[in-house]
């Protein structure tokens, strides 16, 4: 071995997986490096004495079983100390440490490793760089994780946590850091040299800067990153393993996928490895093979694909929601995955107008997908595309996934749906800030169905008050200028005063490259009588505004399909 100069050993900190724990010390015994694993002392003690008695034929393999580990606790340091302290005394020939995890595995044969610290046998390997130099810190927490005090479990006490940080800020708290030192952060994984090591453990100050550590947040990624600076000469500030994380702080695992993709690292272990993961495990624990390699390393492409996949995580794709991953507003790319059309208005207005439009564009036209009583899917289909039921009780329980999940399962369809005044109201709001909706209103539509209604003259005039009121807000809403959607308002009378540069509109929007002019306008609905009939509002004390200005005579706006109905003011 060209690395005879160098003996390496290692420091693993197991809690979980010990089956695995076994076959990793196992494969480091194999190459002459001494072990000493540290397992959480919450580990149950018929797993410990299982792997006790899976590594008994290694005499240089030691366990030890002392501390109770909590992730970002000075317990994690400790556990780190003591193993460290164990393997220095038991292995005198020992030049170099690693810090590992029972959940990493070595992305090459050892020797290569081994042979890599040959080169620079003065180096330490560890990330240490000073806290404003950091980007990655999760939680706010930089400097003040150096000047605050954290007696409590971010993980297990967060909102003790939270309110004793706000606390400490309220008052004015602040720690002082030892003299000597600059705090500086980094992976918790790292590979020193013994002088190193033993400077930091037979510090004459140890005591000191362990009562400061046990109050620091994530004492493990600061203790040994900062004390480093006080003692090696030669500090390398990187981290011999290929260990990422996502936006929040926890680690990624690698599963059998990953193979081809780790091996363009140029980091010698591998963590956080799925247990699962049956390929990995067999060929990087194959002394003779490690991660498949072509050609030189590529690190900056690990880089890249796992900026993709934290982008994906935290922006998702646009419409889809899954049970195992909801984001927050803040964090989604998109409400809906397609572009999709909504019409208030218009078939009250228009005989058969969702076929007409159908027939016109070759989209989905449905009819009212939010009446409180029914959904009406095109052509009164029971259900729709990915089994979406017509089920009023399961679309009400949460309306906005009905509406991402009619779209998303309609990719390539472009879907168009009527709304009403008399519809559920609910889901305007999320519509409006939805840049993939197109809202056009024909403003005061309602009032063509309750003319067309066989409804007592008082009943429709109360119910065209609260149909006004209701579609009054939301045109209030629609007016906000910053609104994403694409909004089109137009009242019923400038609609029936020229139908057919109103429809023109319509069809450029859904069909914007195809230039196809109407020739002649699909047929309205018969007005004659409508013009007495918002008269007879009037003179009943409510003013139908939101219709526009109507002549009292409309008999000549359309040809009459049948006689108009009398109204009566009593």
């Amino acid at each position: 071995m060209s690395g005879a100069s160098v003996s390496l050993g290692f420091v693993m900190l197991a809690h979980t997986e010990l089956g695995r724990v076994a076959e990793l010390a196992r494969y480091l015994d194999g190459f002459g490096c001494p072990v000493v694993i540290h397992v959480d002392r919450k580990t149950e003690a018929r797993a410990y004495a299982g792997l006790c008695e899976a590594l008994v034929d290694l005499p240089r393999v030691r366990l030890i079983r002392q501390h109770d580990c909590g992730w970002g606790r000075w317990s994690m340091v400790q556990a780190t100390e003591t193993a460290a302290e164990t393997l220095l005394a038991a292995e005198p020939d020992v030049t170099h440490v690693a810090l590992i995890s029972g959940d990493c595995l070595p992305l090459r044969p050892l020797d290569r490793l081994i042979d890599f610290l040959a080169a620079q046998p003065e180096t330490d390997y560890i990330e240490s760089v000073t806290v404003s130099d950091v980007p990655w810190t999760i939680g706010g927490l930089q400097k003040e994780r150096f000047t605050l005090r954290f007696p409590f479990s971010w993980r297990s006490q967060r909102k003790l946590f939270d309110r004793y940080v706000e606390l400490q800020r309220k008052l004015g708290v602040r720690r002082r850091i030892p003299d000597g030192i600059e705090p500086h952060l980094g992976s918790q994984w790292w590979c020193l040299t013994r002088r190193s090591l033993e400077a930091i453990l037979h510090d004459p100050r140890r005591t000191e800067f362990a009562r400061y550590f046990k109050r620091v947040w994530i004492p493990d990624e600061s203790y040994f990153q900062t004390l480093i600076r006080r003692v090696s000469p030669h500090i390398e500030s990187r981290s011999l393993m290929l260990s990422k994380f996502d936006t929040q702080g926890k680690p990624f695992l690698f599963y059998d996928d990953h193979l081809e993709l780790v091996g363009q690292s140029d980091c010698f272990l591998l963590r956080k490895v799925w247990p699962r993961a049956d390929r990995l495990y067999a060929q990087l624990l194959d002394p003779e093979q490690g991660a498949p390699e072509r050609g030189p390393s590529n690190p900056h492409r690990i880089e890249q694909v796992f900026d993709e996949a934290m982008e994906r995580n935290r922006e998702g794709r646009a419409g889809l929601f899954m049970q195992s991953r909801f984001p927050s507003d803040t964090w989604q790319a998109g409400k809906t995955a397609a572009p999709y059309f909504v019409f208030q208005g218009y078939n009250e207005v228009i005989a058969g107008f969702a076929p007409w439009l159908s027939q016109r564009t070759g989209a989905r036209v449905h009819g009212h997908l939010f009446d409180w009583r029914e959904i009406r899917y095109a052509e009164g289909a029971p259900c729709f595309n990915g089994g979406l039921s017509d089920s009023v009780s399961l679309r009400d329980y949460n309306p906005q996934s009905f509406l991402t999940n009619l779209i998303w399962n309609s990719r390539g369809e472009r879907q168009c749906f009527q709304i009403a005044p008399y519809d559920r109201q609910d889901l305007n709001e999320y519509m409006m800030w939805d840049p993939n909706a197109h809202i056009s209103v024909v403003t005061g539509s309602w009032a063509l169905k309750l003319f067309r209604d066989d409804l007592p003259f008082e009943q429709a005039r109360r119910e065209a008050a609260w149909m006004q009121k209701v579609e009054d807000h939301f045109l209030g809403q629609l007016r906000n200028k910053s609104l994403p959607a694409n909004v089109r308002v137009t009242s019923l009378a400038e609609f029936v005063a020229d139908p057919m540069a109103q429809l023109q509109d319509v069809l450029d929007l859904m069909t914007p490259f195809t230039r196809r002019r109407l020739v002649h306008a699909p047929e309205l609905v018969d007005l004659t009588g409508f013009g007495a009939f918002l008269q007879a509002l009037k003179n009943a004390g409510m003013k139908p505004y939101l219709t526009g200005d109507f002549p009292l005579d409309t008999s000549d706006l359309t040809a009459p399909a049948a006689p108009a109905r009398p109204y009566l003011v009593t």
